[in-house]
């Protein structure tokens, strides 16, 4: 969609350079919200997991960049902003 819109952006492949600890930690801090509001409760990783959603915020953060299927996505950032892109649209607030 960005790029339709002759908006250029940089794309990370999450899967094959996940987050680390502490870039989830920065990007939940744009995003002004708590782990457990971008887990994805409904991945695979979840279940296989045993997770609940009640765990410890750190507990969640090392387990998304250990699993960054559990993260939703696709997350904007520009500067210190960020979004979730459900729906997609969503990434043009940040403009």
């Amino acid at each position: 969609m960005l790029q339709d819109k002759g908006i250029a952006h940089t794309y990370r492949e999450y899967r094959k350079e996940p987050l680390s600890a502490d870039e989830l930690r920065e990007v939940l801090g744009k995003l002004g919200v708590a782990p457990v509001e971008v887990l994805r409760k409904r991945d695979k990783a979840f279940k296989e997991l045993g997770l609940t959603g009640t765990e410890e915020a750190e507990v969640l953060i090392g387990h998304m960049a250990t699993h960054p299927t559990l993260l939703q996505r696709p997350i904007g950032i520009l500067g210190d902003r960020a979004v979730v892109g459900r729906p997609v649209e969503r990434l043009l607030e940040l403009l």
